[in-house]
């Protein structure tokens, strides 16, 4: 009996000494500049948007939260970069949804997201679009199928290259459709001077990389994402209107920390993102990029990320697409 009773005691004294040393570390957090990993090129659409969310987060975080563009390798670089970083919330990584394909891309992917990351919350989700060139002759998502079926001439589709989300997202439509898309791939150069000329008819993409094309009149927006119309296209249907209710790629982004950083960092991570997501200024800059703030707990991003997985690792086995 005295056994078992010491036994519960110290189980007793070593969870009070773990929740002294998460509250020690919530207490002393942050006390230097916070480096968030972003895993794309400075100048790029995600990138812009880390850096504005950093630029909101310092002044509750009481730090500067400086960004380290890592792009190259499908998001690999930046993936290892944070996962390999000391657990104590000052290296943070800009979660992109690489990070729900790249296990089901790479056969030698030696990383396990649930294992070797923590979900801090997630930040935003964004419209996806099939956008063709205006000299496609088809004026719905509909009316593309049909078009790229029985003109070949039609079927190209350009993405930022082999296994990007622009790559699956056509994948996904291509298989769901039963189009045999050729997609043609500009793995270091922007796919938009080609569309926009004309070599290429169509692309999956968010909308904001092709709004201002489509404002310009040279692209034509199809169908988008979305439970409901986009208030910058509310003329461009939803891909459930345009009668694809099963198809529903998502471009988000989110927050994650090493896997280890104490809870209370991760909670008070999660908390400035949340009060960062209420700011008007942000709500505003969020509907003119055609986004929406989706904070919430870790739990939350976790159970979205898993989704995610799912998701795309169905897409990329019915593709057959994979990477050494």
């Amino acid at each position: 009996m005295k056994h078992f009773n010491l036994n519960k005691l110290f189980i007793f004294l070593f969870a009070c000494l773990c929740i002294h040393v998460s509250s020690s570390f919530a207490q002393t957090y942050s006390a230097k500049p916070i480096r968030l990993i972003v895993p794309v090129p400075a100048g790029s659409g995600p990138d812009s948007d880390a850096r504005f969310i950093a630029s909101r987060l310092a002044p509750i975080l009481g730090q500067p939260v400086i960004i380290d563009n890592r792009p190259g390798a499908g998001s690999r670089i930046a993936i290892e970069a944070a996962i390999k970083s000391a657990p104590d919330g000052y290296t943070l990584l800009f979660g992109t949804p690489t990070l729900a394909t790249v296990s089901s891309l790479y056969s030698n992917w030696p990383y396990e997201l649930k294992r070797d990351l923590m979900p801090v919350s997630l930040l935003a989700i964004t419209a996806y679009a099939l956008t063709v060139n205006t000299s496609v002759p088809a004026q719905t998502a509909a009316a593309y199928v049909t078009l790229a079926k029985s003109n070949p001439a039609y079927s190209n589709v350009a993405t930022y290259g082999t296994g990007t989300i622009t790559h699956l997202a056509g994948a996904w439509f291509g298989t769901s459709t039963g189009s045999d898309f050729k997609f043609i791939h500009y793995n270091t150069t922007t796919p938009f001077n080609d569309l926009l000329a004309g070599q290429t008819s169509a692309i999956f993409d968010s909308l904001l990389a092709v709004i201002g094309h489509v404002k310009a009149g040279k692209l034509r927006v199809l169908a988008v994402t979305g439970k409901t119309r986009n208030p910058l296209m509310p003329d461009v249907p939803t891909f459930t209107e345009a009668g694809f209710p099963d198809y529903e790629p998502q471009v988000w982004n989110g927050i994650l920390a090493p896997a280890g950083t104490p809870r209370a960092i991760i909670d008070r991570l999660a908390s400035a993102i949340a009060q960062v997501s209420k700011q008007p200024e942000v709500t505003s800059y969020r509907r003119g990029i055609a986004s929406e703030s989706a904070s919430g707990t870790p739990e939350e991003f976790a159970a979205f990320l898993e989704a995610e997985r799912t998701k795309w690792g169905a897409v990329v086995k019915q593709s057959n697409i994979k990477f050494e």
